[in-house]
Parts: C-alpha cells; structure tokens; sequence
C-alpha cells in the first residue's frame, strides 16, 4: 500500500448529516454566517455527465455505508439499523440544474433522497417514500430555519420504484422548479419564498436511509410512514447517472459578508450566473396539477439522516474539504485526473489552487492562523453519532489545508 490508513481517511471522508431531524438544519461544520474564516467552496463551474454504469468517480465520495456498482449504476441498500449510504460531491455549484436518473427505493419508512445542500444550510430537496411509489416530496429550507415547515409539497412521481426516471432541480437566482421526467411539478418563484430562498452555494447529495428506525422522533417516523421492518429488506435506491451543471463559473466561491444573499457570493477566476443557461431548456412535455395535499407542515428537514459508520472505517460526521489541487482537472465525466492522462480533457490547464486538504488533531482555537474545520460528535440513543452546536474543544477534530494536493487525489483515486 503506498498510503497509510490516515493519507486515505483525508481523502475520502465526506458530510454525514445528522441523525435526529430537529437538528439536521441547524449545524454545519463552518457556517460562514456566523464564523469567519470558514473554507472557500470548490466550484465546479462547468457541466459533469456522470455515468454511474461504468463504476465510480472521484468528484463524489461516500458516507453513512457503502454504494456499490453493477450495470444499473450505483446502489444505496439500507439492510439494518444505521445505514444511510450517501454519496457527496466534493464540488460546489452556484445556482445550476441537476439531473439525476434514479429508481427510489421502496419499503415502510425508506426514504430516497436528493439533497442540495449548502455551509449556510440554504437547502433544496427532492425525497419518495417507500411505502408510495406514485409520488415524490419537493422542499427547501433557507438558513437552517426549522421554526415552520410549511414548505414542503406532495408531486405525482407515478411508478417511481419500477422505472428509472430523471428527475431534475433547476436553480436560478429567481426561481426553483422540480421536474418528473419531462413534467414540471412545481416552481417556487423568490418573491413567494417570503426571505426563506436558498440562495448560497451548494453541494450535491443522494443516498438512502430509514426514516421509519424506531430511534428516531416520532414526528419523522409518522412522515417516512414507518415503522421501519428490516426483515422485509433490504431496500435499495439505484441511481444510474448524474448530470450536474453550475451556473456560475470559475473556481472557488467566498461569502463576501454575512448577509447569506446570493449577491455576497464571490466567484474566484469566473463569474456569478457566468454559465446561466449553460445547460439549456428543459424539455418540457407536461405540466403537473396542483399539489393535492397543499402544502404539509411535517416535511422534516435533513436530506439524508443517520448513518454510524464511513466506508473506510471511520466513524462519526466528516466533511470533504480542499480544492482541486495544481495539475489537477475535472472532466466531464465528472473524474478529477492529472493533466496529461489520457483521460484529461484536451487542451486542460492546470488549476491555481495550491494544496489540499489533510486530516490532523489538534484542540480547537489553539492560535494557529491556518483556517480549520471543527467536528464534534455525540452518540445518539441509536449508536449513531451526531453534531452538537457547541463542540468541546477537546474533542475536535481539525481538518487544515496544509498538504500537497497531489498527495490527496493520488490517495482519493488509489481508494
């Protein structure tokens, strides 16, 4: 092996959202509307078409379990208590559309999910509960409020455990709109977001959990429709590809102030809404009725929740962090290579970041100057290890940018 086990942690640990849905939208690992200092977001600032048929890629990496890979593309089994396959993105887009061609996963409690997900807990979500394979739950929160959840709507999805459909999120400054195949199910425009729009960079996220596990609150256990019945599983969500497309450009996206506005945001070598309409028009075949239900009130937030164990053995929440690093590049296929592999685009150029990320330990605020990342963790009732909003210091876990970025894509590609 030509890394040790800590080298292949610091390159393939990801988010893992929390495990009790009161506090899934209230915590993130630096949110950069109330510390300062907090990481730039690496943008992705092009199109990616990932095909997940021809096994994994590196620009999105696992948690919460272990996906894994066959014709179809990839899965997400929830077998028993704790597991909560995910994978994340370790890019960032600003505004954009994502298209995922997926089949959700049935069974009383199992949700499927599709998170966008941003440092400031801006969130855009689309989730199918298992025991109804005929629709899918649209929602989105802004700035981790949770004091209502009068967001959230029932759509038409019909037969979405048996076909493979696309769904897509499109995400402008102006409006979200949530499509079911070619049919547009619902918009929400800024104005009618009444200030709770999402409007800050944001990471992708799709995975599968238990929304019916018996250690969860019992407001989420009534939405998922559980109780959850593991001898009737395994359950599985299988997503055969990915298409993501930021709207903006460039390479890195900074909170300019505090104001959580989308025209805070900057854009290091690119421009905010640089590639708007880069991806082009949805094709549109149908419009979708009103929503029966209106709208609920017992949509939880949280995306994906749950999840004890990363597939490389760690345990607890982690966050991917760093930049492409120099002579580095994404391809459309969504591979982050070295310059001059047969997989590099033609013509690529390497990128001006400097380094990525490592993992090492230190206690929190120690008075080195070098911007950090702090997880702390406590166990929940169900062995799950959760955040708290005020980590002790003694138990941090600080992640820098203080290592060759070659280091941590050589370890990301070799994992």
């Amino acid at each position: 092996m030509l890394f040790s086990r800590g080298w292949r942690r610091a390159a393939v640990t990801a988010v893992t959202l929390l495990s009790s849905s009161t506090l899934a939208q209230t915590w993130s690992d630096c949110n950069p509307l109330i510390s300062t200092g907090c990481p730039a977001n690496t943008a992705l600032g092009m199109t990616i078409n990932v095909d997940f048929t021809e096994g994994e890629v590196n620009s999105f990496v696992p948690s919460g379990g272990t996906p894994t890979y066959d014709k179809n593309g990839v899965s997400f089994t929830v077998a028993g208590r704790g597991d909560a396959p995910q994978l994340t993105s370790v890019f960032y887009i600003m505004f954009g559309r994502v298209e995922v061609t997926m089949k959700a996963a049935p069974g009383a409690g199992i949700v499927s999910s599709l998170v966008l997900l941003s440092d400031a807990l801006d969130e855009i979500d689309m989730e199918w509960l298992g025991s109804d394979s005929t629709e899918v739950q649209t929602n989105y929160f802004s700035k981790g409020q949770t004091t209502t959840y009068n967001r959230g709507q029932f759509n038409p999805a019909p037969n979405n455990q048996a076909e493979f459909i696309t769904y897509t999120i499109d995400w402008t400054a102006d409006r979200i709109q949530w499509y079911v195949g070619g049919t547009l199910v619902r918009t929400l425009t800024f104005d009618d977001a009444d200030g709770q729009y999402p409007q800050t960079p944001m990471q992708v996220k799709f995975g599968a959990w238990a929304g019916g596990d018996p250690s969860n609150p019992p407001g989420t256990i009534e939405w998922a429709r559980g109780p959850t019945d593991y001898s009737a599983g395994p359950f599985s969500m299988v997503v055969r590809s990915a298409v993501v497309t930021d709207y903006s450009t460039g390479k890195r996206y900074t909170y300019g102030d505090q104001s959580g506005t989308w025209r805070s945001i900057r854009s290091e070598g690119g421009k905010i809404n640089g590639n708007l309409g880069g991806a082009g028009s949805v094709t549109v075949t149908a419009s979708a009725p009103a929503a029966t239900d209106s709208l609920s009130p017992t949509i939880p937030p949280g995306g994906i929740i749950g999840g004890t164990t990363a597939t490389d053995g760690t345990s607890g929440p982690s966050r991917t962090v760093g930049p492409i690093p120099d002579g580095w590049v994404m391809t459309s296929e969504g591979k982050i290579v070295p310059i001059g592999s047969s997989t590099a685009p033609p013509g690529a150029q390497p990128s001006s970041y400097s380094s990525g990320p490592s993992a090492s330990h230190s206690p929190a605020g120690s008075g080195d100057s070098e911007t950090t990342l702090t997880t702390s963790t406590t166990s929940s009732p169900s062995g799950a290890r959760v955040p708290t909003d005020a980590p002790p210091a003694n138990s941090a876990t600080t992640v820098r940018r203080n290592l060759l970025g070659g280091v941590f894509l050589a370890a990301l590609l070799w994992w």
